[in-house]
């Protein structure tokens, strides 16, 4: 891969990735523009499906081996094994899930700050792009428990004279601090209810009895439904149900290959970690083992839900999705325990879905991220997702039809945070705090632009665990070309492209120069 040839080899993979790309937009901008009409449901039955999404908070794929009813998701439906998150941090995350777009056009970057949290969120009028007021207009009963922004508490009133309530939901039953399981205040449609420290206040058993209720009460409505319930587990402290506590003892936590291993040729902000010392892989082990105690009571919710869609005659009709905001590492690349990196560890993320037409079994192997959720479920409802969506819809993938233009390319974006007061996600340096980059991640490849002028660039074909950065071996032309393709997917993805796109067909080849 790296001989002779490399310069043209690489640069005409980027001309191809560039070309996907704006293929990608103008397939969207077609839809738009020629005025088709979704189908009733994705599945073909014409009836409304119903949706539940769990989110989980920090769910790295390595926790899913002890969740068995995730498990049988995964036997029962479609599994997307290239699912990445658009930037490894709680709230920017979130927002691209529930909006559509990327954290260039959200605005949200952090969890704090000017440009992060809920107040980022609600300066740049983001609360109307998601996709409970689409869902609710189309006649759907919609529900959202749990988690919802960083910054956000049950009290705050918004400038109105209440417990202020988002525009779009049906039901409310969101937390502030929920992160200790006890001890929090829900907000319940407008009336704040504070929780305490007995057995049954531990917040995921809360909101399992009280997704199960919507469930009941949309049934009896007889209207179709779509519930969020986001759970706060396993981010830390990752207090698990009383029941849980003494569960899996000794366990440690798994020594993959980049386990306590340095990156070779790593990037200035790495230069510095040493060798993880014995105590702090008991530590790095302890914590691993409450991240998989606490998220047995979410394992156990969904079976829960199963259940109560079952005893509903429902369960034929409802696409249950699992999925989780971000990665989590723990050892690997000499880090301690943490997130924010472009690694596969940190963006790359479990994403399930069982539901009407969807093959069992079904591996899907094409480049997803979270900004297709908010498109997926508009189309699986029969509504046509907004022409300011980056995502596209993933309902074709998840029924086992091909697509024949997708991306060949994800972006990541992260905002180094300068301010750590009152974010739960605030890192020490040597768990993982790099400076603002974009990173493009493709089938066989991830390459990392650092503000500092750092880059970083892995073959993923012979180093799966990302552990010799090969940027410093590039030619000046292959720089050039993944400079040029990581700017045109950022300059691309933006919704304004969307309209414009079709202009430039007959010149995609130049454009991926020109960007």
């Amino acid at each position: 891969m790296f001989g002779s040839r490399r310069p043209r080899v690489l640069a005409a993979l980027c001309a191809a990735l560039a070309i996907a790309l704006l293929a990608s937009c103008a397939r969207v901008v077609s839809a738009a523009t020629e005025g088709d009409s979704p189908a009733a449901d994705a599945s073909g039955s014409g009836k409304k499906p119903n949706i539940v999404y769990v989110l989980t908070d920090d769910l790295a794929w390595n926790l899913v081996e002890y969740m068995p009813h995730v498990r049988q998701m995964r036997k029962e439906g479609a599994t997307f094994t290239n699912f990445f998150a658009t930037d490894s941090l709680c709230c920017p995350s979130r927002t691209s899930l529930l909006t559509g777009q990327y954290p260039h056009n959200t605005g949200v970057f952090t969890n704090t700050g000017d440009d992060g949290g809920y107040g980022a969120f609600m300066k740049n009028r983001n609360e109307e792009k998601t996709f409970g007021p689409a869902l609710q207009r189309a006649g759907y009963r919609t529900g959202f428990m749990g988690k919802y922004l960083n910054g956000y508490q049950p009290a705050d009133k918004n400038g109105t004279s209440k417990p202020y309530l988002p525009s779009g939901w049906d039901e409310w039953d969101v937390a502030g601090d929920g992160y200790p399981e006890y001890t929090y205040d829900l907000n319940e449609n407008g009336e704040v209810v504070p929780y305490g420290k007995a057995p049954q206040d531990y917040l995921t058993d809360v909101l399992s009895k009280k997704a199960t209720s919507f469930i009941g009460s949309s049934a009896a409505a007889k209207k179709p439904f779509m519930l969020e319930v986001a759970t706060f587990a396993p981010h830390g402290p990752a207090t698990p149900a009383p029941r849980d506590k003494d569960t899996f003892p000794g366990l440690k936590a798994p020594r993959t290959d980049a386990y306590d291993k340095a990156t070779r040729n790593a990037p200035k902000w790495q230069r510095s970690l040493s060798a993880l010392t014995a105590k702090e892989q008991e530590e790095t082990d302890r914590k691993f083992a409450k991240r998989v105690r606490s998220v047995q009571a979410v394992d156990a919710m969904i079976g829960q839900l199963e259940k109560t869609l079952e005893e509903k005659g429902l369960a034929d009709d409802t696409y249950l999705v699992f999925g989780s905001d971000n990665g989590f590492h723990m050892g690997e690349h000499r880090l301690r325990p943490g997130k924010q990196t472009a690694y596969d560890t940190d963006v790359k993320v479990p994403m399930m879905v069982t539901g009407p037409g969807v093959p069992a079994g079904e591996k899907v192997s094409r480049l997803a991220e979270n900004v297709d959720i908010n498109p997926t479920f508009l189309d699986l409802a029969g509504v046509e997702p907004p022409s300011t969506v980056d995502g596209h819809s993933l309902g074709d993938l998840m029924h086992g039809r091909t697509e024949d233009e997708w991306r060949q390319a994800v972006l990541v974006e992260h905002h180094h945070a300068t301010s750590k007061k009152g974010d739960p996600d605030a890192a020490p340096k040597d768990s993982g705090d790099p400076p603002t980059y974009a990173a493009m991640r493709t089938d066989d490849s991830l390459y990392v632009e650092y503000a500092d002028g750092e880059r970083e660039f892995y073959a993923l074909g012979s180093d799966p665990d990302q552990l010799t950065n090969r940027a410093a071996s590039l030619s000046a032309a292959q720089r050039a070309a993944l400079h040029h393709t990581l700017t045109a997917l950022q300059r691309w993805a933006k919704a304004p492209m969307r309209r414009s796109v079709s202009r430039e067909k007959g010149r995609r080849s130049s454009l991926a120069w020109d960007a």
